[in-house]
């Protein structure tokens, strides 16, 4: 299999952005070779198939609405009422295990999307600067996540133990790449 050409790889530029004697607020980097199966089910079949994802996942239950669980063997967020995407698992055994088509459908959506990840103690203040949403510890706990827009373009957004982890769309991915970087100058935001 061929290896996926970062979106991003035309503006990369590793190291600190903003003056040199700030500390730094944040960590901005691309996490590469995104792995992502949606997982789409219908309305009787919901239960069902968000039971088989736990099982596969090794967890107790699937992850409710706007929310993500973590384990060693992936990542499972409710992006959509009657949808989970499945990040950083195995792909190909998920979806042998609903190859049925009469419970699930799924997508491997690996190549449609370039994951950000924002880290930092500063760094749910960098993505206020773009995403209308309230990132306090009270609204936006770890396991938390949210669909919404940045700069006219729909994204995911989710918080986990090392920061927030941005699902942006590959075409955009670049230009709020770009907004990201200037932003995060205020904040003497690293590029790693």
């Amino acid at each position: 299999m061929a290896e996926r050409a970062s979106a991003l790889s035309a503006n990369y530029p590793r190291g600190r952005l903003g003056p040199a004697d700030m500390d730094s607020g944040a960590s901005l980097s691309e996490v590469r070779n995104l792995s992502l199966l949606q997982i789409a089910a219908w309305p009787d079949t919901l239960a069902e198939v968000g039971a088989g994802l736990a099982a596969q996942l090794g967890i107790s239950a699937p992850p409710g609405a706007c929310e993500a669980a973590f384990t060693e063997r992936g990542s499972l967020l409710r992006v959509e009422p009657l949808k989970w995407w499945l990040i950083d698992g195995d792909i190909a055994a998920v979806a042998a295990a609903f190859a049925d088509a009469g419970r699930a459908v799924t997508l491997d959506q690996s190549q449609s999307r370039t994951r950000v990840r924002i880290g930092g103690p500063r760094a749910a203040e960098l993505l206020n600067r773009h995403l209308p949403l309230d990132l306090r510890e009270a609204s936006f706990p770890v396991g938390r996540l949210a669909n919404t827009g940045f700069h006219h373009a729909g994204v995911t957004l989710w918080r986990h133990e090392q920061g927030y982890d941005l699902l942006l769309p590959r075409g955009f991915a670049l230009s709020l790449w770009e907004l990201l970087m200037a932003a995060g100058e205020q904040f003497g935001a690293e590029v790693v």
